[in-house]
């Protein structure tokens, strides 16, 4: 898979060429309200990064938003995390970051 230049730079950023195999894990518990999903998703979207992975569940009131995204440094992915906390209707956002084996 390739990267486009913002994801690269992002990368970069922390000085640390090794970050682009780092994955960054986001797990949101939200209202099911129909603003949440894309105000996430713009998050990502406006600094021109695509995540990895995206599952997401509606069941009755309750929104579980699991993504998954490459080549962030910590700064990012913790100031991404902190701005979905603000969006209305987001109760908590867990974060985990994955490195792979080898």
């Amino acid at each position: 898979m390739s990267y486009s230049l913002p994801v690269a730079a992002a990368a970069h950023a922390d000085g640390d060429p090794s970050s682009l195999s780092v994955c960054f894990c986001f797990s949101l518990q939200a209202r099911a309200e129909p603003g949440v999903m894309p105000r996430v998703v713009e998050l990502f979207a406006k600094r021109g990064l695509v995540p990895q992975k995206w599952h997401s569940t509606a069941s009755g009131e309750a929104l579980t938003i699991d993504v998954q995204i490459a080549g962030l440094d910590r700064d990012l992915s913790g100031y991404i995390a902190r701005c979905m906390r603000q969006i209305t209707g987001v109760e908590t956002v867990l974060t985990s970051e994955t490195r792979p084996s080898g």
